[in-house]
């Protein structure tokens, strides 16, 4: 292979492997063995389809209709799921399927940047309760109730947690307003399916959206959604055409390793939304170490989540009088073998303690206290 370009393609390697992850995106979605394993036997293409008799969710070989119609639904706390290529489009399927063009949507002030995209691309208008601001990012969900009198919105969405602070909102308070006002209410739950117990049914939600690769310990991209059966013949419609195929998942969707990971995993994922309070305690005993050392954590406290966010001022005074700039604080952790702050942010950044155990997490403290202590 005489092409250069070529030849880079062919000698694919991560940077990444084998170190402590702190990456709020990775850290709930690091594979299980067994989703290593299978990953290798259903890699080639349309694996998942040897056996399709022309609807995904009725393969019995791998077992996905058991997988999508039975333990999927069970997990999720709803009475109908099914798979999708990513929280993001989930979200789309239900507004699109739901709304017409010059509908309102009233979601939190924390969205994920994804759910205005989505509002966008089906024409709605979005109305947002606004989070209490700096430095805990908080949202009131009695602060819903106002608007939905005011704008009559055709649905409404709620972050639970949000990916820029971990912050975990009142879903269930939440689900009894939009009961009680018969609107059709969303919960994204990129960062909390998978990773914590999470029951629609008990939050009082229509919809739950998860994300398969950032907290079910699978390869991406993937989401799962979960409904009342009410919305089943709505969401997913089954096109006039092709009575098989369902018109907001345009017939299919996973149809190799995302979704052979996603089934590979979920044993372990089921067990491991047991174990939340400790992660929670894990959380709240890192915040408070790095608080000592000067960081300065945002969002609610006592933080409820593994997601934290911290401003780090002594970091980005570092990186204004050395030569590598903000990268320096990439590099420091990247010879200890600490894979966190994404390269050039020291000023502020956020870290995830979900796939460390306490004894890594230490050393990631001793790590900071070390790269304090070398530019003092």
């Amino acid at each position: 292979m005489n092409d250069k370009r070529l030849q880079k393609l062919g000698e694919l390697r991560r940077k990444h492997k084998d170190v402590i992850t702190l990456m709020p995106l990775q850290t709930g979605g690091l594979l299980t063995e067994a989703a290593k394993q299978a990953l290798i036997e259903f890699g080639d293409g349309y694996s998942v389809c040897d056996f399709c008799v022309g609807n995904l969710s009725a393969i019995t070989n791998p077992p996905v209709r058991e997988f999508v119609g039975e333990l999927l639904p069970e997990f999720l706390g709803c009475e109908v799921a099914t798979v999708t290529h990513g929280a993001r489009e989930a979200k789309f399927a239900i507004m699109h399927s739901l709304a017409k063009p010059g509908d309102s949507i009233v979601v939190d002030g924390n969205r994920h940047y994804t759910t205005i995209v989505a509002a966008e691309r089906v024409g709605l208008k979005v109305i947002e309760v606004p989070s209490s601001g700096y430095p805990e990012f908080t949202i009131d969900v009695n602060e819903y109730e106002p608007l939905i009198e005011k704008y009559h919105p055709g649905m409404i969405l709620l972050t639970y947690p949000d990916g820029n602070y971990g912050n975990i909102p009142d879903a269930r308070r939440l689900g009894e307003i939009a009961q009680r006002y018969d609107v059709p209410f969303i919960l994204n739950g990129a960062y909390a399916v998978g990773r914590m117990p999470v029951n629609m049914n008990e939050l009082g939600a229509d919809f739950v959206v998860g994300s398969g690769h950032k907290s079910m310990a699978s390869a991406g991209p993937c989401g799962v959604l979960g409904m009342k059966k009410r919305w089943e013949e709505v969401v997913l419609k089954k096109s006039e055409a092709y009575s098989n195929k369902e018109v907001e998942l345009l017939g299919c969707t996973l149809r190799g390793v995302p979704l052979i990971t996603l089934m590979a995993s979920f044993p372990y994922v089921m067990e491991r939304v047991h174990d939340w309070d400790e992660q929670v305690l894990k959380a709240q005993w890192f915040s408070t170490e790095l608080e000592k050392l000067g960081f300065k954590q945002l969002g609610e406290k006592p933080h409820k989540h593994d997601l934290l966010h911290f401003e780090t001022p002594m970091f980005y005074e570092i990186s204004q009088r050395v030569r590598e700039r903000g990268y320096f604080l990439y590099k420091e952790l990247e010879n200890r073998g600490i894979w966190g702050p994404q390269p050039g942010l020291t000023k502020a950044f956020k870290l995830s303690t979900f796939a460390a155990s306490r004894e890594q997490l230490s050393f990631v403290i001793d790590s900071f206290k070390s790269i304090l202590s070398k530019y003092s």
